[in-house]
């Protein structure tokens, strides 16, 4: 079972939030782990070769951030070759806490490869682990981590959703914690912070 913030058992009902099977991400976080593996052992003999790697990882990250798990490259290979192979999902959880992961994982990979990049290949191989230890977290245990942080980031900033309603025209709900709101109409600074 996952651990994301929202992480909802599959209804008969259709809700306004895009969700996927939870053993997508899972499996794509299996593969991410699995090449940051090869870099780490890539860098012991090459940095070159790790940043090779290491650049094809953070394409992955930025092109999953950018469409969402379901259309990532890991997301259709899940789609093609595994889900048609399993029972039909029993639990779903929403992409945006999957999309800003992947993000995460696109900053660490990219400040990884920027450091194989500069000579630096003891910085390529700290970024690098921290981005395989996020993702081994999500695939053997389900613990998302930039999920867990998604909710906190998500209340610093307007809710683009709040200003396109679903089609029957009532407002989008958000999932966090483990539970379900309503988007905001509109959005406000907290009161009692004032901009010097």
């Amino acid at each position: 079972m996952s651990t994301t913030p929202a992480t909802t058992p599959t209804t008969s009902t259709t809700t306004a939030v895009d969700q996927v099977d939870v053993r997508g991400p899972r499996f794509a976080a299996w593969i991410t782990t699995a090449v940051l593996v090869a870099v780490l052992l890539a860098a012991s003999f090459s940095a070159v070769v790790a940043g090779v790697i290491l650049a094809v990882q953070t394409v992955v990250f930025a092109v999953s951030a950018a469409v969402g798990p379901r259309r990532s490259p890991y997301g259709r290979i899940f789609g093609k070759l595994v889900a048609p192979r399993i029972s039909p999902p029993s639990e779903r959880e929403p992409t945006a806490p999957l999309r800003f992961a992947q993000l995460v994982g696109f900053i660490f990979s990219a400040a990884g490869l920027l450091g194989f990049a500069l000579s630096a290949p003891v910085v390529g191989c700290v970024f690098t682990g921290f981005a395989l230890f996020a993702a081994f977290l999500n695939a053997a245990f389900g613990i998302c981590l930039g999920c867990q942080i998604y909710p906190l980031v998500a209340r610093f900033r307007p809710s683009a959703s709040a200003d396109h309603p679903t089609s029957d025209g009532k407002p989008r709900q958000v999932h966090s914690e483990g539970r379900t709101w309503l988007a905001p109409t509109s959005w406000s600074p907290p009161t009692g912070l004032s901009r010097t």
